[in-house]
């Protein structure tokens, strides 16, 4: 006997009194389409950076920083309806669709097999003040889905290190800054909690996939990468990635 599940059976009368919207194209969603309709999900312009060794986001990151590998799920580009993934994730309160974006991109490295040495996963920090203005970190959010889509088979919480970076200094948003610019403006913004790093190391973890939303010029995942870099080799993951 099939058990109905109760959300799926209500869905069309649920649609019906708060219609679901696709964030991309802004056309109904039908009752089986979950966060983005088929048509937008398939035109979804993917990178497959997780499966192309010396990508444009490794070379990018490997000019700056000694990262390990890195993968970014789509192509951002800052006007037409992709954009508006990434910010609804992070203005919007959409942690619903940071979660699937971010499964998606794990499951896509995690059948890659190139980040099958990644242990750990931890998000760039915002400042706690930004934070608490915001409610959340759409870094972490996006790696708590990475973390799902690399080991779906188990608690992939466990996997998250969401206190192993300090943000300790407000930044100002590096969207409108150049490139000398950014990197100025994050230049020692962060630091490494000694406690976790030293809890991490005794559980025998030595590599680790630092998350943001995306990929611009690489300032911020350099910053945040160098106090990692001095325990753990690390790896990036990006929603997005800048041309």
């Amino acid at each position: 006997m099939k058990i109905i599940d109760i959300g799926e059976g209500l869905r069309p009368f649920i649609d019906l009194l708060f219609p679901r919207e696709c964030p991309v194209c802004g056309k109904a969603l039908c009752a089986d389409e979950r966060y983005i309709c088929g048509p937008c999900r398939e035109d979804l312009p993917l990178t497959r950076f997780w499966a192309w060794a010396e990508n444009p986001a490794e070379e990018r990151l490997w000019h700056r920083i000694g990262i390990v590998a890195a993968a970014s799920l789509y192509f951002y580009r800052y006007e037409g309806g992709y954009a508006s993934l990434v910010r609804g994730i992070k203005y919007s309160g959409r942690t619903d669709l940071g979660l699937s974006l971010g499964r998606m991109l794990g499951e896509y490295m995690r059948e890659s097999g190139r980040f099958d040495d990644v242990q750990a996963v931890v998000s760039v920090p915002l400042h706690p003040l930004r934070r608490w203005k915001r409610g959340y970190n759409q870094a972490e959010i996006i790696a708590r889905g990475i973390a799902q889509g690399l080991w779906p088979d188990e608690d992939s919480s466990s996997r998250v290190e969401a206190h192993l970076l300090r943000r300790r200094r407000y930044t100002r948003t590096q969207t409108r800054l150049s490139g000398e610019q950014k990197g100025r403006n994050v230049r020692n913004a962060f630091s490494l909690n000694a406690g976790a790093a030293a809890r991490l190391a005794a559980q025998g973890v030595d590599q680790l996939l630092l998350v943001d939303d995306v990929l611009t010029s690489g300032a911020t995942l350099e910053a945040a990468a160098k106090p990692l870099m001095e325990k753990f080799l690390v790896s990036v993951a990006t929603l997005g990635f800048v041309e």
